[in-house]
């Protein structure tokens, strides 16, 4: 089986492609590096490119027998995409759609789509599960949400196969320390707050501090970036024992959610540092609470997360920023 991965050069993508090749699974990799590193994907194929060129994907899916594809590439900034929504319809929605019209064209039918939490919007339980509602309250959430349509319209229509995972803060780093995050400018909490613990950076805002939490500040469900490795993996070995004309979302999450402060606390103990907090207005399009239900990935793909402790989630991520940093 060979899989091409698109934004396979990023932080979820690059771990997918160590999973993948682990599990002695050809890879080959689209990637524009715009927010990718070319040394993550050292001796894979990789095509330097957007995603949606059309001349790029003829080369590759006719140089390599793609049987399935992974999608990771798109805009993930909730805040950016409320002040520029035509970045994340484009990059979101009209690529994706341009690449699904190449599969088709060669008959590759199997792909698995990272999609996101996001797309519950505000929560009206404390446990989101699929039959949530889906309103989105954010360009970004909706335009995942879009594709998710998309996808589901097509299954339908061309006997495309499609798994939708949704998921919210990937988070941690590879249990040797030889790939992280590493996004600049860096947006995500983790290693937002480790990079001020470093030194690397002079502190941490903390934005909203009177959300209707135990504590005022927002809480999220975190994943191990290695759990989620599995659980795409698992979502494709689904997807190639079923039928033409499938389509399923899934939720990944760990069931508990941890907010800001938590986060804060829990890497001063692993580190034994201390770091500047500074309380900030909220960002715009930001629910206060977002917790998954993974029952049904749990159930149907067998996913087994072993990483679900806020403890070794951020020990794996702090290993990963001590050798960025130097220390």
């Amino acid at each position: 089986m060979k899989v091409l991965v698109l934004g396979g050069a990023g932080y979820i993508g690059s771990h997918m492609v160590t999973y993948l090749q682990a599990q002695n699974i050809g890879v080959v990799v689209i990637d524009d590096l715009s927010t990718g590193f070319s040394d993550s994907v050292a001796g894979v194929p990789l095509y330097q490119g957007d995603f949606a060129n059309q001349e790029l994907l003829q080369q590759v899916f006719k140089e390599h027998q793609i049987d399935a594809v992974m999608h990771f590439a798109a805009s993930s900034q909730v805040g950016e995409s409320v002040l520029n929504p035509e970045k994340y319809y484009s990059n979101n929605l009209c690529k994706t759609q341009v690449l699904l019209n190449i599969m088709r064209q060669h008959q590759v039918i199997n792909i698995v789509f990272s999609s996101t939490a996001a797309v519950y919007g505000s929560p009206e339980q404390a446990l989101i599960d699929e039959q949530h509602p889906v309103t989105p309250i954010n360009p970004y959430g909706r335009s995942k949400l879009a594709v998710e349509w998309m996808l589901q319209d097509y299954a339908s229509a061309y006997g495309i196969k499609a798994v939708c995972l949704r998921y919210f803060n990937a988070a941690g780093a590879a249990i040797d320390a030889s790939n992280g995050e590493r996004h600049d400018p860096e947006t995500h909490l983790i290693p937002l707050v480790l990079q001020a613990l470093s030194g690397r950076r002079h502190g941490i805002k903390v934005f909203g501090t009177d959300y209707a939490t135990p504590d005022g500040t927002c809480i999220r469900d975190y994943i191990h970036i290695l759990d989620l490795a599995q659980a795409h993996l698992l979502a494709l070995n689904w997807l190639l024992t079923q039928s033409s004309c499938t389509y399923r979302a899934f939720n990944l999450g760990n069931g508990a959610g941890f907010s800001v402060c938590q986060v804060i606390a829990t890497a001063k103990e692993i580190t034994g540092q201390q770091l500047n907090e500074e309380a900030s207005a909220r960002r715009m399009g930001d629910p206060a609470v977002l917790v998954a239900s993974a029952e049904q990935a749990k159930q149907v793909l067998g996913w087994k997360p072993q990483y679900t402790q806020l403890q070794e989630i951020i020990a794996h991520a702090w290993a990963w920023e001590q050798k960025l940093a130097g220390l």
